[in-house]
């Protein structure tokens, strides 16, 4: 019998950013353990919100504070009211081992227009061709589909910024 496939949820974040003179830009970081460059991502923990944890993966991995970009309703959360959460670019699963998947959820997130990472670097879209980064072709169109996404923001269409999300604690009314 074949064993069960186990999965875990993960989180990938495609960040841009765009100086004052220049073209946009995209972060990756270069995965040793895989041998090619990628978006920061990793685990969500236990317990947390897939917002933080592409938040924290980010932090972690790129030393950057981001704002994560998509549709949310702009209505701030009160206690004991539901918190809007910023919805995933995409949805996809990754197959790890044949009985292991990660079920990844694809983020959008814009860094300062001087902010520097202390791991990884900004590429333009015309670096991405290089081979040296053995870019996936699906890493490569989450690429392309960012930087097309930061270009139209810059031009003043289809903007669905939001804050950047933090983590709130509230006593939750008691459940009668």
């Amino acid at each position: 019998m074949t064993p069960p496939v186990t999965r875990d949820l993960t989180v990938a974040v495609f960040v841009t950013r765009r100086a004052s003179d220049a073209e946009p830009r995209i972060l990756l970081h270069e995965h040793v353990r895989l041998g090619r460059w990628l978006p920061p991502g990793g685990h969500i923990e236990p317990h947390e919100l897939p917002d933080d944890a592409a938040l924290r993966e980010v932090l972690e991995e790129t030393g950057l504070t981001v704002e994560l970009v998509g549709d949310q309703i702009a209505v701030p959360s009160l206690p004991g009211e539901a918190r809007q959460l910023v919805r995933p670019a995409g949805v996809q699963v990754v197959v790890i081992t044949p009985d292991h998947e990660h079920v990844d959820l694809v983020y959008l997130a814009r860094a300062a227009p001087d902010a520097e990472p202390t791991a990884g670097r900004w590429l333009t879209r015309a670096e991405l061709g290089d081979p040296s980064l053995s870019l996936t072709a699906e890493v490569r169109a989450w690429c392309e589909h960012a930087l097309g996404r930061q270009a139209g923001e810059d031009q003043g269409h289809g903007n669905h910024r939001v804050a950047p999300i933090r983590s709130t604690t509230f006593d939750a009314p008691p459940v009668r």
